[in-house]
């Protein structure tokens, strides 16, 4: 049962988050708009789409990205106030357990991790689409439509190259497609052109094919070989910055077919995904060490708790880039990346807990 106490220590919590992350945000877009004011009136964009297309999409995401770090501030903010002015003193002195007082807490960020987990799995990711779509209209102009070097697993044991394909025209220059058995090359298709019919029918065009058998080797060639490869032209143009525009059923999809296929260079994409669940968790953990670290009242009131959570911001910020960049590299596998600094401020935060006041 809720009671007034905890209805007061909730909204205490949900308004210091949404006033900070809202005031945050606001300084982030008026950044923004100034970097971005000179391409906007060069290619003449209209209002409507800078506000829809760009901003309604630039908010989500940044209020993610930054909501683990503003519910650990402006949890320090508002109790470390609380403690100043004697409310948790006053609470342990009618009996209240810390872990009672804990309870509201823990309300608030439950529906804090359930918003996070929510626009990051199924909000975010079609908003990332339309908002590189609005940068490359009118902004960078990166996408491109060919596709250079591309090289993948296709099946287990069988790698399929492009030097070079183009989206229009679903072709691809100078191919090939080698199958492996073991570490032994057993076949070797190449061709000056690869070109997509459908259903993963694909033909290529002028192909020579060489078949190994030990020491024999079996050449025939010809105008048209026509095989499946279970690839679609679309599946070229991925790269790793699209994991971040991939709703969570689309990401897992994805790796379970690159799992599946033998693929090992998906990194960025189990990354993604590990973050998709980290970043809810990391919203408990920074209450709970928030709640610890301010909860007691000390001789330089807010003022020093502030530092030390903004000091403690900065070094997760760091941990976490860090650990994240070791994943992308291959160091470390990409759950351990994402998960070591929740694990790392989870033992900081228990230990902060020993220290409570009781």
């Amino acid at each position: 049962m809720i009671k007034k106490i905890d209805w007061y220590i909730i909204k205490k919590f949900l308004g210091t988050f949404f006033f900070s992350i809202v005031l945050i945000l606001s300084i982030a877009i008026v950044f923004d708009l100034t970097e971005n004011m000179d391409d906007f009136f060069d290619n003449q964009v209209p209002a409507k789409e800078i506000v829809f297309d760009y901003y309604f999409n630039f908010v989500p995401y940044y209020l993610n990205m930054f909501a683990p770090l503003f519910i650990f501030i402006s949890v320090i903010f508002f109790t470390s106030k609380m403690a100043g002015n004697s409310e948790i003193i006053a609470m342990l002195a009618t009996g209240m357990s810390f872990e009672r007082i804990m309870r509201p807490y823990w309300i608030s960020a439950t529906l804090l991790a359930i918003m996070i987990f929510w626009l990051g799995g199924y909000v975010i990711p079609p908003a990332n689409t339309e908002l590189l779509d609005f940068k490359d209209r009118y902004i960078d102009h990166f996408k491109s439509d060919h596709a250079r070097k591309v090289q993948m697993e296709v099946d287990k044991g069988t790698v399929l190259f492009i030097d070079v394909y183009q989206r229009n025209s679903n072709t691809g220059y100078r191919a090939s497609l080698d199958h492996f058995e073991g570490k032994a090359l057993t076949m070797r298709l190449t061709a000056d052109r690869i070109r997509y019919d459908s259903a993963y029918n694909w033909y290529f065009e002028n192909y020579v094919l060489r078949e190994f058998d030990g020491m024999y080797e079996t050449v025939r060639s010809g105008q048209r070989f026509d095989t499946i490869i279970p690839v679609q032209p679309h599946e070229l143009f991925i790269t790793a910055e699209m994991a971040e525009q991939m709703t969570n059923t689309e990401l897992k999809a994805y790796l379970d077919v690159q799992r599946d296929r033998g693929v090992g260079n998906i990194q960025a994409f189990e990354t993604e995904w590990h973050k998709r669940f980290a970043s809810p968790i990391a919203a408990f953990i920074m209450t709970l060490m928030a709640v610890t670290l301010s909860a007691r009242k000390v001789r330089g009131g807010m003022g020093k708790n502030l530092g030390i959570g903004i000091a403690l911001s900065a070094i997760y910020i760091l941990f976490s880039t860090i650990s994240t960049t070791f994943a992308v590299s291959g160091v470390m596998s990409s759950f351990m990346a994402v998960w070591l600094p929740n694990f790392v401020f989870l033992g900081i935060s228990l230990y902060l807990y020993t220290k409570a006041p009781r």
